[in-house]
């Protein structure tokens, strides 16, 4: 009897540890994670609860089985046991989780928002619109239709890729777009580490505007005083700042989740991390950077300009009117994750960047900025990063050892968490988007292949 209650006790005290220690350490995680992404997801996407409980929210044990609200003010709160998070919905700025301040203080920042754009783009011709003509350009479209079907195809129902949309835009034109059921153009889907590249296309628009160069030190004053001083802004694009930093999405009590969990102003949090190595020795990919960096343009731009900046100056200027950033609680863009728009949007974006930052009205990006982005960080040993972009470069001297050996070297992409792609290809003038919510990978260098092999012969 004695042994049994001794065992009794013990297996009650592992129970009593591993109850503590979900709700410690993994329920405020799962929860910030579940509001945030379903607030989205509902108010800013348009999705129901349903089916973000059956994709996103299947990324992490016990999340499909929290309890979730949906509020009339369009908040989203999230509970695991006893552990609740809230996230709220803001008209023209979309999210926000709440961490440290209060909801009433985050709800009564004085933000100066962009108003609409000028025009309806259903009555304008692509790429300015959405009125798509016949495509001219040759390529084979029954065998492209055959790819663009098979891009949604689940040939494996444990391990889902969930396809939301597929689109190529060659020579200019849209020459395929498919959508899953109850997805349609009009539909804005999430970008994750898009962001990234958006945020880097705005860190090249201040250089253009003479207010920021790549090779300038950041303008941090509390890396003043000690090595970090030497830390340049092209370190933060280029992720080689040398800061320590842990991007794991799995380990609980990594950096990243100490950023996304806890802290309202994830900028200021992250200029607090201690360098690791020198800046330009190691190549890190890494949220903490280009959150630094959505810092530090609005600390450039101003306050009073900064939440018009993304849309007057890049958004409504290639015809990305459906695009939405982000702020975090303390009104600075999460600029590292945070940005939706629609498939067509995704693909003016990669547009810009083929047609060297120039658009319809005239220079974007400044010239140069798509050869400095594409130009592989000096770390990265398999020329795999340039700035916020990634690439298929390939190592020094020895190109096949590249990150998609099938497509070709010259090919650059905007890369999101769940299988987000923006893919740009110069030498074949295309360029390919690919949305979804996979999280066991997905098929896309062989859909890219399969793209690439529908295009005239001499491309």
């Amino acid at each position: 009897m004695k042994k049994y209650v001794k065992f009794s006790g013990w297996v009650l005290l592992i129970v009593v540890i591993v109850i503590v220690t979900f709700e410690s350490i993994y329920s405020p995680i799962l929860t910030s994670f579940a509001a945030k992404t379903v607030c989205s997801c509902v108010y800013v996407t348009g999705r129901t609860l349903e089916s973000v409980r059956a994709e996103e929210l299947q990324v992490y044990p016990f999340l499909p089985s929290a309890d979730i609200q949906l509020f009339a003010d369009s908040s989203v709160t999230a509970r695991l046991l006893w552990q609740k998070k809230k996230a709220i919905y803001r008209k023209g700025l979309g999210c926000t989780l709440l961490s440290e301040q209060p909801e009433e203080v985050v709800r009564q920042q004085k933000i100066k928002i962009a108003g609409p754009p000028p025009f309806n783009q259903d009555t304008v011709a692509w790429p300015a619109g959405n009125k798509i003509s016949e495509a001219t350009s040759y390529v084979d479209q029954e065998k492209l239709t055959k790819v663009f079907e098979d891009a949604f195809v689940e040939k494996d129902t444990k391990k889902p890729i969930r396809t939301h949309a597929v689109i190529a835009v060659y020579n200019g034109e849209i020459i395929a777009e498919k959508y899953a059921e109850g997805f349609t153009k009009d539909s804005k889907l999430m970008g994750w580490s898009m962001a990234k590249s958006i945020t880097s296309a705005l860190v090249g628009i201040l250089v253009r505007d003479g207010k920021l160069s790549s090779i300038d030190a950041a303008p941090i004053a509390e890396w003043q005083n000690d090595e970090r001083k030497n830390i340049r802004i092209e370190n933060l694009l280029k992720a080689t700042s040398g800061l320590r930093w842990n991007e794991s999405y799995f380990n609980p009590i990594s950096d990243f989740h100490k950023m996304f969990t806890y802290r309202d102003d994830k900028a200021k949090f992250e200029r607090s991390r201690k360098a690791e190595f020198a800046p330009g020795e190691n190549f890190k990919y890494s949220s903490s950077s280009t959150n630094i960096l959505s810092g530090i343009v609005r600390q450039l731009v101003g306050d009073n300009d900064y939440h018009r900046f993304p849309y007057e100056r890049l958004f409504y200027k290639i015809g990305m009117h459906s695009a939405i950033m982000e702020p975090d609680a303390s009104g600075t863009f999460v600029g590292s994750s945070y940005c939706y728009a629609t498939a067509r949007d995704w693909a003016r974006f990669g547009m810009l960047y083929l047609n060297d930052g120039y658009w319809i009205g005239g220079r974007v990006l400044p010239e140069g900025w798509v050869e400095y982005t594409t130009t592989p960080s000096s770390a990265a040993t398999r020329g795999e990063y340039g700035a916020q972009w990634w690439l298929n470069a390939g190592e020094k001297n020895n190109s096949i050892n590249r990150m998609y050996p099938q497509l070709p070297v010259d090919a650059f992409w905007a890369d999101g968490f769940e299988e987000q792609y923006v893919m740009v290809i110069p030498s074949k003038n295309l360029v390919i988007v690919r949305l979804g919510v996979s999280h066991h990978g997905s098929p896309f260098e062989k859909m890219a292949e399969d793209i690439i092999a529908c295009l005239p012969v001499d491309n």
